[in-house]
């Protein structure tokens, strides 16, 4: 995603009422918890208010969210820093075990996402990640530096559920012998799950969940199993859609926004073959870090999708009801929002793109 052309967009265009901040007051007051260079992505460790925090640059960090206090975690595999890639993802899965998506370097220049996971071990009030192991890489590694996507999330089926962005390549997404532009099914070793959409095809088709995707930086499961995704468009088009197996999202033949410098492509109706987005944005948000709500701190709340806008430096929250969504509140944070999290006792947290964790209590 170039991020200055969807926020000049962003800039140059009116935009619709429900498209624009809330400019009356916010029903959350702020507090800042501690400050980060390139910080990612967050997950709570079970029964506790420590959280765990990446960052792209290769560091990830135990944070106590009561008193901000961070401890550096060792053990972390190397990653390729350059562009959108690095550190990515970090979620809890089975048996207490660390998943981490990273991006690692490949040969002729090239680099992908990875997925592994490791045991995160505290020792004397010091933490080390052990036992780290590989079990999911995107194929192939390709040139460039964008759309490595790498988000993660568990379902109720027990399965592992990843992002795999198409690597600003485009046609990898509509290619069934890739993952590339993809939310891949796979068990929490990496392999494929059982009663994949095209399972029988083997090989890294057996991964594939949804294809047609362009850049997925929100994963996450509702209480009734229902999965939500969000991804960025190119110009505009940014989209929250119902992941459904076995269905076609339609990048790059279709998309609600346009090729940067304004090249037409056709909008979602034309092809009603492809999966229309829920929700859509013109201009881009550059939507980045999604929950679906839980908590009773703000139960009107309950069962909708809150994500953060990069370009867009909001908090968004998109109100769902069953298999339909619709636009809600968007609150202007002042700053690009690249993670949101909901904290043990409803509250919840957001991550600035290099800058703060900050907490969100009811005003």
């Amino acid at each position: 995603m170039a991020f200055g052309l969807a926020l000049a967009s962003c800039g140059t265009a009116a935009l619709p009422s429900e498209d624009r901040p809330a400019t009356g007051g916010k029903p959350f007051k702020v507090a800042p918890v501690a400050n980060f260079d390139t910080p990612w992505a967050m997950t709570f460790l079970p029964g506790s208010t420590n959280a765990l925090v990446s960052e792209k640059d290769g560091r990830l960090w135990v944070v106590d969210t009561a008193s901000g206090a961070r401890t550096a975690v060792t053990g972390v595999p190397t990653v390729k820093v350059a562009g959108q890639g690095g550190l990515g993802d970090v979620v809890i899965g089975p048996d207490n075990r660390v998943y981490l998506s990273f991006v690692e370097g490949g040969p002729g220049g090239t680099s992908g996402a990875a997925v592994g996971y490791g045991r995160l071990v505290e020792s004397a009030g010091t933490y080390a990640l052990q036992d780290f192991r590989i079990v999911w890489r995107q194929d192939p590694k390709v040139t460039g530096a964008g759309h490595f996507s790498h988000r993660i999330a568990f379902g109720p089926d027990g399965a592992m559920y990843v992002t795999s962005g198409e690597r600003q390549k485009g046609d990898p997404a509509q290619a069934m012998d890739k993952n590339l532009g993809k939310v891949l099914r796979l068990t929490p070793e990496g392999q494929p799950f059982p009663g994949n959409p095209w399972a029988a095809k083997g090989g890294v088709t057996a991964q594939l969940w949804s294809m047609g995707h362009r850049n997925l930086l929100g994963l996450a499961f509702a209480p009734d199993g229902k999965l939500w995704e969000h991804e960025m468009g190119p110009q505009g088009g940014d989209e929250v859609n119902l992941i459904t197996p076995g269905k076609n999202y339609g990048w790059p033949v279709v998309s609600n926004g346009s090729d940067y410098g304004g090249g037409d492509i056709p909008d979602h109706p034309t092809r009603p073959e492809f999966e229309a987005p829920k929700v859509w944005w013109n201009p881009s948000i550059s939507p980045a870090g999604l929950i679906v709500y839980t908590g009773d701190l703000f139960p009107a709340w309950k069962g909708d999708l809150l994500l953060g806008a990069l370009s867009g430096q909001s908090l968004i929250r998109v109100d769902v009801t069953g298999d339909q969504a619709k636009k809600a509140e968007r609150w202007d944070m002042g700053a690009r929002i690249r993670e949101v999290e909901q904290g043990p006792k409803g509250e919840i947290y957001l991550l600035e793109d290099g800058g703060r964790l900050l907490k969100l209590t009811p005003a």
